[in-house]
């Protein structure tokens, strides 16, 4: 039996593929792949990873099953899989709002299922995902899995019931930070600077803030005020985005993602 079967081969699911063999963890022929896009499998296989022929055919060969399809996909890949998943198979899923019950329930037993939530800098190496697990999952076999997922980037246990909530901290916060970083930038050309440079300065910014946030040791207040002067600029433009609704959009936003994991889930 192989150790992993991975079925989708989206950015998502290349990236954790890519993560695993670049740091030696799994031989590529302990891995197997499937995706209804044979042609996504071919950068893989050239580097001796197996393709399965069917989701079925992968569960029966593989212990750990990554299960890297969308949320709307997923009840009819799991029916697909009722008789060839048991109770060697551990399934990792990292489809938003999916629980462990409903990969249970959709298998038709008590199956092992290790739910993640990883983000799209696991593209580049410097992912944030964040795992939960349950028995009959055993603590070993979450290390393993953890392991994969830490491959790229950091890989964080939190508790089952915070799988939803945990998507705006780090699932989809990439995209609200890109969103935030697109407003300045544009700003930024509206005025009249270069583009790329614009970028660059906003990118390194935020590179060195969250290095200042995680290295520092000191509070967000603090790090705050370490900003702030007195009457000066930075303080002026916080004032003015607190004026216009900066905390009760971003509250907003959080709320609503964390509402469409729920509903992604019934």
């Amino acid at each position: 039996m192989k150790t992993i079967g991975i079925i989708g081969a989206g950015n998502m699911a290349a990236a954790i593929a890519n993560g695993i063999l670049g740091r030696g963890m799994i031989p590529a022929g302990e891995i197997e792949m499937f995706d209804i896009d044979a042609a996504k499998l071919a950068p893989f296989t050239e580097k001796g990873v197996s393709a399965a022929s069917s989701a079925a055919e992968l569960v029966k060969n593989c212990r750990y099953v990554l299960l890297a399809v969308k949320p709307q996909v997923m009840p009819g890949v799991l029916e697909g899989l009722r008789g060839a998943a048991g109770a060697g198979n551990v399934f990792v899923s990292i489809a938003a709002g999916i629980s462990s019950a409903f990969v249970k329930k959709a298998l038709g037993f008590d199956a092992k299922v290790i739910l993640v939530m990883p983000n799209t800098p696991v593209l580049v190496g410097l992912g944030a995902s964040a795992l939960s697990f349950e028995p009959p999952v055993t603590e070993e076999e979450f290390e393993t899995v953890r392991a994969m997922f830490a491959s790229a980037g950091i890989a964080e246990q939190i508790a089952p019931n915070l799988m939803n909530e945990v998507i705006p901290i780090n699932g989809s916060s990439p995209a609200f930070l890109y969103r935030i970083a697109q407003i300045f930038v544009e700003h930024a050309v509206g005025q009249g600077f270069d583009r790329g440079v614009a970028t660059r300065l906003f990118c390194q910014t935020m590179i060195g803030s969250a290095h200042m946030m995680l290295e520092s040791g000191k509070p967000l207040e603090e790090l705050i005020r370490m900003v702030c002067s007195p009457g000066g600029t930075t303080l002026r433009g916080l004032e003015a985005m607190e004026k216009n609704g900066l905390e009760n959009a971003l509250a907003a936003g959080i709320d609503d993602c964390i509402q469409r994991a729920y509903e992604l889930g019934v």
